[in-house]
């Protein structure tokens, strides 16, 4: 099938997203006879229109919005994967070598683990195995896991464990993953015990970096975690709504654009 125009092409992707999950750029451009560098502008351009999401090598069907769903993070790391790359190196900027640090699970606090490459001295907490199985790579940080429960979703631990181990720390750098942010509500989650945690976290912490791409914003999950003033800075991407920036730094906020 070679469809005459743009907008044909692009009527077929959203059709075959309509029939299965996920679509490659390969199998697009196959189906399409169309380059995969044109593909690929397609997906970019069906994604700024809300339409789908890109992932590493094509795109998924835009999911349906759930203010409890709590979605697994073999998913998560498929949305806006190279704005959380983006985010997690500027995030690795507020680093200083002989730190404590906390990093929150999630796949945009992942991306800042990735990026500690330049640091030789570093004292890390977290809750995600996979951060601390990440960490693990560099052989030269002194890192602990918090145990308790372990949640599958997230690759975390949370429950009273985890809590009462927290507790022991204070003054760190908490480098906070995010479901949903507005300014109205704060930080929010649909799952109850990251909630939990999340608050001793930014309680403990000595600052607080909320590290989340811009389609968190303006939304509100089930759980409140904290309010926006308690953050001290946001590290974000480009496509943050129009004039929330300002407004974050009305509230006192370091706002991070990248």
């Amino acid at each position: 099938m070679n469809p005459s125009s743009a907008k044909e092409r692009r009527a077929l992707i959203i059709r075959m997203l309509e029939k299965k999950e996920e679509v490659l750029v390969s199998e697009l451009s196959r189906e399409t006879g169309i380059s995969e560098v044109t593909i690929r502008k397609d997906l970019t351009i069906l994604q700024n229109r809300n339409l789908l999401v890109r992932t590493r090598g094509g795109a998924m069907r835009k999911p349906i919005e759930n203010l409890n769903a709590d979605v697994a993070i073999a998913k998560k790391k498929m949305f806006n994967f190279k704005e959380k790359e983006r985010i997690g190196e500027e995030a690795s900027k507020l680093i200083k070598d002989g730190d404590f640090i906390m990093l929150d699970s999630g796949t945009t606090t992942l991306e800042v683990a990735r990026h500690l490459h330049k640091f030789h001295n570093l004292h890390i907490i977290t809750n995600a195995m996979n951060i601390a199985t990440e960490l693990m790579n560099y052989k030269r940080f002194d890192v602990m896991l918090l145990g308790g429960n372990v949640r599958v979703n997230s690759h975390s631990t949370v429950g009273p464990l985890a809590l009462s181990t927290l507790r022991n720390f204070n003054g760190y750098k908490l480098f906070l993953g995010v479901d949903s942010f507005n300014i109205e509500n704060g930080v929010s989650t649909p799952e109850l015990e990251e909630a939990l945690l999340n608050q001793i976290m930014i309680q403990q912490a000595g600052k607080v970096i909320a590290v989340f791409d811009s389609s968190k914003f303006n939304k509100r999950s089930f759980v409140h975690i904290a309010d926006a003033g308690e953050l001290d800075c946001i590290v974000t991407d480009t496509a943050i709504p129009a004039g929330m920036a300002s407004k974050l730094r009305s509230l006192g906020i370091e706002v991070r654009i990248v």
